[in-house]
């Protein structure tokens, strides 16, 4: 006799309904609207999922992550390195043509440490009162232009944007050229400067974040304050600029002077506009620094920023505060220095990752380095005239930032 087969289990119900529609969904189509598909693995299981569309936002974020913490910190040696370069190039490089055996002891003489050397009084003094003060005003004021054009454009998610964009370079212009036109000692260039382009900012940012509110209630969506707050700064820096030049066309015999601030230079660098800046940068750079990972979420849009939790007015407001503080007070006691705030950001963009964990520090350490470099080239270039700084950095910067845009990553970051 044949032993009796095992009963075999009973097949599983084939779904119906609503359920059958869903299993046989193909990935990433939840209920007829379309978004990435996301395994498993990374989110979970669909009870955990709240919707369709914050799986997709949440998965873009995640690509969105910064590189490895081992790439940044070799991104931000590199650049220190070349800050170290160009600040020990600032210092010894010069119209009087001290050797370096005379700079080092220069730099010797005043160290609490120092050996008994003779030194000129003359080298210590061009090395200590002259070159120093103007190599460290030139490293504040690079990497805030530096930060504050990669922040700006991060906020507002534009590459173009440049530390100038919300009128800072109108204000501060404006504000120099009534202290100019008017006869006010040269003391009172820089409150003036700091004063206007401050001043110029808050207007743009109460016109632009109004007008934005109105649309975004409208709409029924964030991300429209963005476009309005960039409009109201251009309206508001063409004002300012109609004003400034009326007041040159009245007053054109202080022409050489206003147009001398507004080419920018470190010329007058003293250890005292230095120490004056330093709380301003300080505190906008750590503001910038912080808010770093939250830039690199805006990167995937406002609208998808705040469906994650992300206050973007909030945090919008606050980078443009951090950023104009820093700018502002960099304008002041350098005039008006264009293509730092965008060379630099896009070529650490490019060498880099577009992570703002890795490009807002060593844009500010990179634009430092670069704007120590084009100041020696400005005072040794027409030797002993001075060349405009902002000549020499819209001369060096705009050829190179034309080749780098010939990549095919400097495309697609840009499209």
């Amino acid at each position: 006799m044949t032993a009796p087969s095992p009963a075999r289990p009973a097949e599983p119900a084939e779904p119906t309904g609503e359920k059958q529609s869903a299993d046989s969904a193909a990935p990433g189509d939840f209920g007829g609207t379309v978004v990435p598909a996301v395994s498993a693995e990374r989110v979970g299981t669909a009870k955990t999922t709240p919707s369709a569309e914050a799986v997709g936002v949440a998965e873009t974020a995640r690509l969105a992550r910064p590189a490895a913490g081992g790439r940044t910190a070799a991104a931000v040696l590199i650049a220190t390195v070349a800050l170290l370069v160009a600040v020990f190039v600032g210092v010894a490089v010069g119209p009087a043509g001290l050797s370096l055996q005379q700079v080092a002891a220069a730099l010797a003489s005043r160290l609490p440490w120092h050996p008994h050397l003779a030194v000129s009084p003359l080298n210590s003094a061009i090395v200590w009162e002259l070159r120093l003060p103007r190599v460290m005003l030139g490293v504040l004021v690079g990497s805030m232009l530096a930060g504050g054009g990669a922040a700006y454009q991060g906020i507002f998610r534009n590459p173009l944007a440049d530390p100038y964009l919300l009128g800072v370079a109108a204000g501060g212009g404006l504000g120099a050229t009534i202290v100019i036109v008017s006869g006010g000692s040269t003391a009172l260039l820089p409150p003036a400067a700091f004063a206007g382009a401050v001043c110029a900012v808050a207007l743009t940012y109460l016109l632009g974040a109004s007008v934005g509110r109105g649309g975004e209630a409208a709409a029924g969506r964030a991300g429209s304050g963005t476009g309005s707050i960039l409009l109201a700064g251009i309206a508001v820096a063409a004002m300012l600029t109609a004003f400034q030049t009326y007041l040159q066309q009245e007053h054109s015999q202080t022409l050489a002077t206003v147009y001398s601030w507004i080419l920018g230079g470190l010329s007058g660098a003293t250890w005292s506009q230095v120490w004056m800046i330093l709380p301003y940068v300080t505190v906008s750079a750590l503001a910038l620094l912080a808010h770093r990972r939250l830039l690199d979420v805006l990167r995937v849009g406002e609208y998808e920023a705040a469906s994650l939790g992300v206050n973007v007015a909030r945090v919008r407001l606050l980078v443009v505060i951090s950023a104009t503080l820093g700018v502002s007070a960099a304008v002041a006691v350098s005039g008006l220095i264009g293509f730092v705030g965008i060379i630099v950001p896009h070529t650490v963009r490019l060498l880099a990752g577009p992570s703002y964990r890795v490009v807002l520090p060593v844009s500010m350490i990179g634009g430092a380095a670069f704007l120590v470099l084009a100041d020696v080239a400005a005072r040794t270039v027409q030797s002993p005239a001075e060349v405009p700084i902002g000549v020499i950095t819209a001369v060096a910067g705009a050829p190179f930032f034309l080749l780098v845009l010939r990549s095919r990553r400097a495309r697609q970051d840009l499209s």
